[in-house]
């Protein structure tokens, strides 16, 4: 009744002048819509409550029939036991003789018990200070816990027999010597906590073994537990029934909670995980993802590591998620909810949502499973129309944008690439493209609203990033269609014959375009007052973020940059493939066969290079032409040693053999020279680069160690392979294999011991020298060679 009788004046305020009955659809319309809003949680929550009472309905019916059958079964046995008594001659007496019998049974039993109890308790607390000097390992952690049940059971034992009498002083004496037992129930508990509250460090560093033993512990004691239970559900009915089972009365008898406290320590772990993440997220808004990193390695470790070691109807995994998923929704609720927390922080939270559930979904949690929302989807009420028409919109154009390059890269006609003032290819929708970005940039600026800004930028820098995957992806698909095409044609000379040799030429053109776009996109010169796309965007919005957002919009631009780097690479490597399997793909199959004694296969391959840079170094920008040669320098090197499993490919080492056998000194084998003219032949062309000629010609000192390879003798041969494994630690072992069988001389027997002596002296990598500027970053780690490439 209060919300209706809040409406009319409500209305009123809206409706002042005639004017104002235009907003009527409008305002009818946004009741309209919130209504709806307010009946769909209101039938969500109401599903949702008659889903649990069902299930507790079911839980109460499936209880009560599981309590009836017991009394049935129960009676039944009290009723044999009747009728059992009467069919047996002097059946009272036999009865009062074996109970005398039990009875002096079990006082012998206790007696000994007793005696030896204390001297038990002595042995429990000398395992347990050996545990205490070694608690990453706790060897006697299960026989301190089988022990103590023992001394447990002897003790709920005799205190529920002296229960029964009536001298209250008896009790206290013998309160008074079990009393002794509590300082090492509590010493083992600790032990059990500590072991609780470091689970997940234990998975990490490999210490399986505790946590086995910790699983053995709490899985013993939760069935004991239940047992405890199902004893105490028993005698409230049938007390008196109950009581002449001794195996049902034996045991324990009072409820240890293990599996309990094992859950809260779990909970209590996490929460200070929280505290300590929270407090970073406090005083940086940014850091909350970075902050949040144990929360995802932690049940990354539990679905890793943890699943295997416990019992599998705990659901380990499950357990783990539904408390840290309800420690994330209590703890960020709570930050939602305190006056104080500043605007970047709960826009960072809102955020954090998204991603939370993506990284939750990696993991494998379903979110409908996860249950309650982690803010109570509360992010709404932060969400603007305004920025949803802006971010709507932008999709809108973006798509509309790449559909027009898609179709022209798809068609390739020659009118559709353009030149920018230095000459160089560029399509045509980039400019466009960029100019549309600022124009909406601008347009949310002017809301100067944070979270509109802010979330429009974020639209905009997940399409540029989707943009520089899909080109990439059509980059790939179309060169695989061309890589394709040609992989079955005939050998010969020249380019290969089943490729449309007009379309081969616009893909080469458009992959230079494609290149020098990503290279304009970031093309910064301020000392000529020229700036990058990129750089021209960032400056347009960092005015109008927040300082936490701009820290963060930063670290986006910053991996687009890297992005718009690595796609025009990827373009110029995408040429240069495309320039070996279709141009040169039958001089590279005549490597190393009997033709490429013959043939300067080596001139062709450079003559075709130099064709190419001379036709491109004028379209293609400056900055990726020395990359573009290293590209074709690489490659070549590559395919060249890659050439040994050629069909055919052999090297002749008759002349070696006999000069050996004669005893005199031997001239050159052919290979050698052959070699010799390629390796010669490829440096007289790239020394004309100089800036790249160094690298180049570092990279093809390899060369000289396949030459070695195949000249050596063959009990040199294992030997040899190692020491160059030693410079070329990626090296494959499948090359030699390929490069020793095209030897002459290439027998079984050679081969075999190669790998025995590679088996026999497991390889470890080098370490980068001092002076390597990745030595830091690969941390030790062999560098990358080009033998890496070489299968």
């Amino acid at each position: 009744m209060n919300d209706a009788d809040g409406i009319p004046p409500k209305l009123a305020d809206l409706l002042r002048h005639p004017n104002d009955l235009d907003k009527i659809p409008a305002l009818k319309s946004e009741f309209t819509r919130k209504k709806a809003a307010i009946d769909g949680h209101l039938k969500e929550g109401l599903k949702e409550q008659l889903d649990i009472t069902q299930a507790g309905m079911s839980s109460i019916s499936d209880g009560q029939r599981t309590v009836q059958l017991v009394k049935e079964e129960m009676m039944k046995i009290d009723r044999l036991c009747a009728e059992a008594q009467s069919l047996v001659t002097h059946f009272p007496q036999i009865g009062l003789v074996s109970q005398t019998h039990r009875n002096f049974a079990m006082v012998e039993a206790m007696r000994s018990n007793l005696d030896s109890f204390n001297g038990r308790v002595a042995a429990v607390e000398a395992l347990l200070r050996l545990d205490d000097d070694d608690l990453e390992n706790m060897p006697n952690f299960l026989s301190v816990h089988y022990e103590l049940s023992q001394l447990r059971n002897i003790r709920d034992e005799a205190m529920d027999q002296i229960k029964k009498t009536t001298d209250a002083s008896l009790q206290s004496t013998l309160e008074d010597f079990f009393a002794r037992l509590e300082e090492p129930i509590g010493w083992f508990d600790e032990h059990v906590g500590l072991v609780c509250l470091n689970m997940i460090s234990l998975v990490q560093n490999g210490n399986n073994g505790l946590v086995v033993r910790l699983a053995i512990i709490v899985e013993e004691e939760e069935r004991n537990d239940k047992k405890i239970r199902a004893m105490q559900e028993a005698q409230k009915e049938y007390k008196e029934l109950a009581a002449r089972f001794k195996s049902i009365t034996t045991g324990p008898k009072e409820l240890r909670g293990y599996k309990e406290k094992f859950l809260e320590c779990i909970r209590a772990h996490a929460q200070e995980q929280f505290d300590k993440a929270i407090e970073q997220f406090l005083d940086d808004p940014d850091r909350l993802e970075k902050s949040m990193r144990w929360f995802f390695n932690d049940l990354n470790t539990v679905k890793l590591g943890m699943v295997a070691l416990m019992p599998k109807k705990w659901r380990i995994f499950r357990t783990y998620g539904d408390i840290y998923h309800g420690l994330m929704h209590d703890n960020l609720v709570r930050l939602i909810d305190d006056p104080e927390l500043k605007p970047p922080q709960m826009l960072a939270i809102v955020h954090w949502v998204d991603k939370y559930y993506a990284k939750m979904a990696r993991l494998g949690y379903d979110r409908r499973e996860l249950g309650r929302h982690v803010i109570d989807d509360r992010a709404g009420e932060l969400i603007q129309e305004w920025r949803q028409l802006i971010v709507k919109f932008l999709d809108e154009w973006i798509s509309r944008i790449f559909e027009a390059d898609r179709k022209e890269f798809g068609e390739r006609s020659p009118d559709t690439l353009d030149r920018d003032e230095n000459g160089c290819f560029r399509t045509r929708n980039v400019v466009d493209m960029w100019r549309m970005l600022r124009e909406q940039t601008l347009v949310a600026a002017a809301s100067r609203l944070n979270e509109v800004t802010e979330g429009v930028i974020d639209a905009m820098l997940r399409v540029l990033r989707t943009r520089q995957s899909a080109w990439q992806k059509m980059v790939d698909d179309e060169c695989a269609r061309y890589a394709n095409a040609n992989a079955g044609t005939s050998s010969g000379s020249g380019s290969g014959s089943g490729v449309d040799q007009d379309g081969y030429q616009t893909l080469q053109d458009w992959l230079v375009a494609v290149a020098n776009d990503q290279i304009a996109c970031i093309d910064d010169n301020e000392d000529a007052g020229q700036l990058g796309y990129l750089t021209r965007f960032r400056r347009d919005f960092e005015g109008a973020v927040s300082s936490a957002y701009l820290a963060q919009a930063s670290g986006e631009v910053e991996a687009l940059r890297n992005g718009y780097v690595d796609l025009s690479t990827h373009c110029i490597t995408c040429f240069t493939k495309l320039v070996f399997v279709v141009d040169l793909r039958s001089t590279l199959a005549d490597f190393f066969t009997g033709r490429w004694y013959g043939e300067a296969g080596m001139a062709r391959i450079v003559s075709t290079f130099e064709d190419y840079l001379n036709d491109y170094a004028q379209v293609l920008h400056r900055s990726m032409f020395d990359i573009l040669v290293e590209e074709l320098a690489d490659t070549l090197l590559e395919r060249y040693l890659g050439g040994v499993r050629n069909k055919g490919a052999k090297f002749r080492r008759t002349v070696a053999a006999s000069a050996s056998a004669s005893g005199s000194a031997s001239p050159p084998d052919p290979y050698e020279a052959k070699l010799r003219d390629d390796v010669l032949t490829a440096f007289a062309f790239f020394e004309r680069f100089p800036a790249a000629f160094g690298a180049i010609k570092a990279k093809w000192r390899v060369v000289d160690w396949f030459s070695r390879l195949i000249a050596a003798d063959k009990h040199a041969l294992p030997a040899l392979w190692i020491d160059f494994r030693a410079e070329h630690p990626d090296a494959h072992l499948s090359w030699l294999e390929a490069v020793l069988r095209a030897r002459d001389d290439f027998d079984r027997a050679t081969l075999n011991a190669v790998k025995a002596r590679v088996a026999a002296e497991p390889f470890v990598p080098p370490h980068l020298p001092p002076s390597s500027p990745s030595a830091a970053a690969a941390a030790g780690a062999p560098q990358e060679t080009i033998m890496s490439k070489v299968r």
